[in-house]
């Protein structure tokens, strides 16, 4: 048995450094640039952003300028809106409609986070014109949206990438991925995601509060975690055990819904979600989102945003196994998204994400939104 234990400790040593993870943190360790001051590649790319409406397309426009991507142009129809991201990115010119780019040949790739119920028609009409789209979470509103994306990507073999931006574009997450693969807590049982979120009523617009427009809490913001489910556990297929949502708090506020959990199944692994509107005040950022992946050999549990136990920043990875606990820097661990979607574009390859797997993570989202029970409490 020890023999055994001590050839596995050796296996693991050796996976992790093939994979380029560390797991020990190392405080004399030159320390990689925030995501925004990395360099960028050389340009080999052009594209444009339509529809502007979430804050997320300035980080998603920025992963694609690191990745090679050169933005020429936007558009969207909110000047003021239009004002605020030309002045973020002066290099890019505001075009005259939304046809001048859909129409433009030398564009291949347009980003989009427009409101969330007009992401899934703009991506159709995207593909038709022969271009890729990054779309934010959550790309599709509706089964009825996300059957007919299918069909047009399927006719037309365009990338329809939605971004899941608490996998692609953080470093904790991002790091834990290759401490999986490489096998450092065995095969992964189950994973526990947690997107709370604050609310900022003074600075949300009408749509935000409009279900039908926003698609309901579950295909919003839980989409992110739909998205971690599969790719820690490895499933390629799901089904809802239960879900629930509700407006608990929100009395003046219909249409918004607060409060939403999920629990699911997968043909390699367990999942439970739970997403709010609940993070108070006294919280510097504005969540305090946390995964959990629970292995047979170990567990792994990355703080997001925040360590509220008093480190600083954010992309907090711990990682516990049969020897130890450890905390696990990430702070300069690569964020390979936009750089291999520029890749993806240019050679027709399924590197940063598959189109199936694009697919099935916002399908669960949908379909426990559909399926969801109406959570009611006493007052």
């Amino acid at each position: 048995m020890d023999n055994e234990r001590g050839d596995r400790r050796d296996f693991l040593r050796s996976s992790l450094a093939t994979a380029g993870a560390v797991w020990a943190a190392s405080a004399a360790a030159p320390r990689r640039a925030t995501a925004a001051q990395e360099p960028a590649k050389a340009k080999r790319l052009r594209f444009a952003a339509v529809g502007l409406n979430h804050g997320h397309i300035n980080s998603m426009c920025e992963a694609v300028v690191r990745g090679g991507g050169e933005l020429v142009s936007f558009f969207a129809k909110e000047p003021e809106l239009a004002a605020a991201f030309g002045k973020r990115f002066p290099q890019a010119k505001l075009a005259r409609s939304e046809r001048e780019i859909l129409e433009d040949p030398s564009i291949p790739l347009v980003a989009s986070a427009g409101i969330p119920s007009e992401r899934a028609p703009l991506g159709i009409e995207v593909m038709r014109h022969g271009k890729d789209y990054m779309v934010d979470k959550p790309g599709i509103t509706t089964l009825e949206q996300l059957a007919e994306v299918k069909r047009v990507q399927a006719e037309t073999r365009r990338i329809y990438s939605i971004v899941y931006s608490e996998r692609f574009e953080n470093r904790a997450t991002t790091k834990a991925g290759e401490l999986v693969k490489a096998g450092a807590i065995g095969k992964v049982i189950q994973t526990i995601g947690l997107g709370p979120h604050r609310e900022n009523p003074k600075s949300r617009p009408a749509w935000f509060y409009e279900r039908d427009r926003y698609g309901g809490i579950l295909c919003d913001i839980a989409s992110h975690q739909f998205d971690q489910f599969l790719f820690f556990t490895g499933s390629t297929q799901a089904e809802i055990l239960a879900a629930q949502v509700g407006n608990v708090h929100h009395p003046d506020k219909p249409g918004l819904e607060d409060f939403g959990d999920v629990l699911l199944q997968g043909d390699r692994g367990a999942g439970y979600i739970r997403v709010d509107w609940f993070t108070p005040d006294g919280l510097v950022t504005w969540g305090d989102g946390r995964l959990t992946i629970l292995g047979t050999d170990g567990f792994i549990e990355i703080r997001k945003n925040i360590d509220i136990a008093g480190r600083p920043g954010g992309s907090h990875l711990f990682l516990v196994d049969q020897k130890e606990t450890r905390y696990v820097d990430s702070q300069d661990q690569p964020l390979p998204y936009g750089e291999e979607l520029v890749d993806d574009v240019l050679n027709r390859t399924e590197t940063a994400m598959s189109q199936e797997h694009c697919f099935r993570a916002m399908e669960l989202a949908l379909r426990a939104q559909a399926q969801a029970r109406s959570l009611r409490l006493k007052a």
